[in-house]
This record gives structure tokens, C-alpha cells and sequence, in this order.
């Protein structure tokens, strides 16, 4: 066996890595297989129960009315809930197969399975209501904090619930595939690396290239903000007077200053992945100051984030239709941004997780 191999997947003990309340997760190769194994099973069990008439199926408009924007809209459990039940099977078996080390074309069908199925569950089931529900969180925490009742849980559903832990498990399947593909082509499985084989992503020219794509995420949603923020000011950018007032009179334009401001607090978090203080905690934050940023608590909420900007933007650039008039252009043009925004995010936090890659405690290159 291959000396990388032997010291990370085998023996990560033997590295000598660090004992801390998080260890856990610095072993995630040792445990996520099994994780994506117990929630398919769960999932594929819930595919049986829908399949012979249970109820609570989440998909489709029959069971979900809200599900305008949704790809599976039309679908009923009928029809899907022994698909769903035959594919968690097939993926249970996939997933016990990653135990082995295998080669050629078995590899290949493994890799590609996963991955398709960790793409379906973060890019189809989930629609433009959990990053609703995201940037809307903030603005309800302080709005009870002020007394406003603002009837968040009413809009946390079981089919948007679903669509959390169908991203969960998609989370759950690509990080499983990516630690088989580094296993299978002897590799470390923390960290990817090779022996014999050079980290091409901390040259100059990617490092700029981080900062480039960064500055993309970060200005991507200023069209949006600039909209909700002038409204709020009593401005009509964009809108007819019609619209506008409609929106004073119904109080959605602090609704909108609201989502504007999160998505400022998220563009100063986001400079935070090319900033010496997304790496270090800077001086003011009580507790923390001076101490190491844990990569993962940048990359994870991140990397969710981004796939929830990027299957809402999708399906809103499918949806989106111009008025003849062209109108209101200032509230719906800059919705048309967040599939650039939420792939800008993606890419700016792969760009974070390579920079922010050290010497590996496991492998030790």
C-alpha cells in the first residue's frame, strides 16, 4: 500500500494530530461514508412508505402548492417514491462498494453515480425558498427581538424542511465521492495530495485570480441592494408609482431594505475569504482575537449558501419573462445576478479552501 494511504485512510493516529473538541471533524474521512450511508437508508425508507401511500410526500404541487418554481412540480409519490426508493438502494450499495479499492471502468460508473446524485440533491429537489428562508432568519431574529411577529415558522414547511436535508445529504454524498477519489488514485484523503505531484492552485496567478472571482461575489448582489435600499428612502428606482405605493402600503419595502442589509453583512463576510481577518480572528471579536479562523467555519456556511444562490437564481433566470412595457424593471432585472452570484461565491470559497490549505496533520505535505 502506498505510504500516503497507509498513514491517512488506515492509521490517522499515527500522524499524531491534534486532540481538540473538533477532532471529529478533522477525521470527516472516517465517518462521512457511513453518515451518507445511514441517510440514505433513511431516505430510501421514507421512498417505500411513499411508494405504498404514505403520506407527507414532499414533492410536487398535490402536496406542496407552493412548489411553483420547483423541478419536480408535477411529480406525484406514485410515480417517484419507488424511484426514490430504488435509487437510495442502489445508492447504499455504491456507497459499501467505496470501501474497496477499485480501479478502471467500476470506478468510473461508482464516481459518476455519486456525484450525479450528490448534484440532484443540492441543484433540483431544493427551489428559491431555502435561501429565503437564510436571509430572511436575521431579519425575524431582530424583529422578535423588537416585539414583531413575523410568522417565520409558518413558512418552514415540510417540503422546504425536505429541501434542507436533501442538501444535507447531498453534502454528505460529495464529500464521500471525494474521499474515494482521492483513496482510489492513492492520494491523501484529507487533504489530496500526492507524492510526486505539485499544488498548482497556490501560484500568484490563482491567488489573483481568487481575489478577481471574489470581488465578482461581492458585487454581484450591489444592483439588488441599491433597489430595496432607494425604496426603503422613499425612491421608486425601477418601479412604477403603482407598485411602489403598493409596497409602502403593505411594508414590503422594509422587507427589502431588510434583505439588502443581510446581503451587505454577506458581501463584507465574503471579503472576509481574501482578508488576513478571514484567517486570523481580528482584535474586537471577544474571546477569539488572534486565534486561527477554522477553515470550515468559512467554507461550510459558504459553500451552502452558494448552492442555494445558484438553484434559486437558475430557476428564477428560467422563470423570468420581461413585461411588455418593461416597467418595473428595478424588481426583477436584479434577480437575474444571483446565478452569477451564487457560482462567484462557489468558486471564491474553493479558491479560500486552497489558499487556506497548510501542511496536511495527516499526511504531512
Amino acid at each position: 500500500m502506498d505510504p500516503v494511504n497507509l498513514n491517512t485512510a488506515s492509521h490517522p493516529k499515527m500522524t499524531g494530530a491534534k486532540h481538540t473538541l473538533f477532532r471529529w471533524w478533522r477525521l470527516w474521512p472516517e465517518w462521512v461514508r457511513y453518515a451518507a450511508i445511514i441517510w440514505t437508508l433513511i431516505y430510501g425508507t421514507l421512498g417505500v412508505y411513499w411508494s405504498l401511500g404514505g403520506l407527507g410526500f414532499p414533492l410536487g404541487l398535490m402536496n406542496d402548492p407552493n412548489a411553483l418554481h420547483s423541478v419536480f412540480r408535477h411529480v406525484t409519490a406514485t410515480d417517484a417514491g419507488p424511484v426514490i426508493a430504488i435509487l437510495c438502494f442502489l445508492g447504499v450499495v455504491v456507497l459499501f462498494m467505496f470501501k474497496f479499492k477499485v480501479r478502471g471502468f467500476i470506478r468510473t460508473i461508482l464516481i459518476f453515480y455519486a456525484w450525479s446524485v450528490a448534484m440532484i440533491l443540492c441543484f433540483t429537489i431544493p427551489d428559491t425558498r431555502p435561501i429565503m428562508l437564510v436571509a430572511y432568519a436575521p431579519i425575524c431574529l431582530i424583529g422578535t427581538l423588537f416585539g414583531l411577529s413575523l410568522h417565520y415558522f409558518d413558512h418552514m414547511t415540510w417540503p422546504v424542511v425536505n429541501q434542507f436535508i436533501c442538501l444535507v445529504g447531498g453534502g454528505l454524498w460529495a464529500a464521500t465521492v471525494l474521499s474515494f477519489q482521492r483513496q482510489s488514485r492513492d492520494a491523501c484523503r484529507y487533504c489530496g495530495h500526492k507524492n510526486g505531484t505539485k499544488r498548482s492552485m497556490a501560484s500568484n496567478s490563482m491567488a489573483r485570480w481568487g481575489r478577481l472571482v471574489t470581488y465578482v461575489a461581492i458585487l454581484a448582489p450591489a444592483y439588488y441592494d441599491i433597489t430595496r435600499i432607494a425604496w426603503l428612502l422613499g425612491i421608486p428606482l425601477g418601479i412604477t408609482k403603482e407598485l411602489f405605493q403598493s409596497l409602502q402600503d403593505s411594508g414590503a419595502v422594509w422587507a427589502g431594505a431588510g434583505l439588502a442589509l443581510v446581503s451587505i453583512s454577506g458581501a463584507i463576510l465574503t471579503r472576509g475569504l481574501i482578508k488576513p481577518w478571514g484567517e486570523i480572528f481580528p482584535r474586537w471579536i471577544p474571546f477569539l482575537a488572534g486565534k486561527r479562523v477554522p477553515p470550515a467555519l468559512a467554507i461550510i456556511p459558504a459553500g451552502f449558501v452558494s448552492i442555494m444562490l445558484t438553484v434559486a437564481g437558475i430557476q428564477i433566470a428560467l422563470d423570468f419573462s420581461f413585461s411588455s412595457n418593461f416597467q418595473n424593471w428595478g424588481a426583477s432585472t436584479p434577480l437575474l445576478l444571483f446565478p452569477i452570484w451564487g457560482i462567484a461565491l462557489g468558486v471564491a470559497t474553493i479558491f479560500y479552501y486552497y489558499k487556506r490549505k497548510g501542511r496536511c496533520n495527516y499526511c504531512g505535505q
